[in-house]
């Protein structure tokens, strides 16, 4: 885990309560996975997410934390950001494999996001001694979100 020295306005912040790993991805040790044509086109479990609990992570200040960044329909949630895209209808512009790699190292696909990448335990600056050589998240949690995105048509 990496906080990264970055701060646009309170997103410094935002993104360090994203990037203080959960307890559940700690004990993960991460899978292979292969990158072609800008996607990870197989699961990292070999088994589909659960869409609802992909919705719950993403809800979850502590976990996802998707809404410090983007605008989605979840309208009982206060205070979508507006840094990354909206992610209503993702799942109409990006296919599965796309959204899995956006999720896993988002700089992948652009050397200048801000998007964490949830699914990578290697490369960070200034980690907590505690979270070094940790993914924030576990591949079934990458999954769940995978899931969840891919209902947002």
């Amino acid at each position: 885990m990496g906080v990264r020295s970055l701060t646009i306005g309170g997103l410094g912040v935002v993104l360090g309560l994203a990037l203080s790993a959960n307890a559940d991805a700690a004990e993960q040790k991460l899978v292979n996975y292969t990158i072609s044509k800008g996607a990870i086109a197989t699961s990292l479990t070999g088994k589909p997410g659960d869409a609802a609990k992909g919705r719950e992570l993403a809800i979850d200040r502590k976990k996802g934390n998707c809404l410090a960044c983007h605008v989605m329909p979840i309208p009982e949630q206060p205070f979508h950001g507006e840094i990354g895209p909206d992610l209503n209808g993702v799942a109409g512009r990006l296919t599965e494999g796309e959204i899995r790699l956006r999720i896993v190292d988002p700089k992948n696909f652009n050397r200048d996001t801000i998007m964490p990448a949830f699914y990578k335990n290697t490369g960070f600056t200034r980690a907590l001694k505690k979270f070094k050589g940790k993914p924030m998240l576990s591949a079934a949690q990458i999954e769940d979100l995978v899931a969840y995105t891919m209902t947002l048509k």
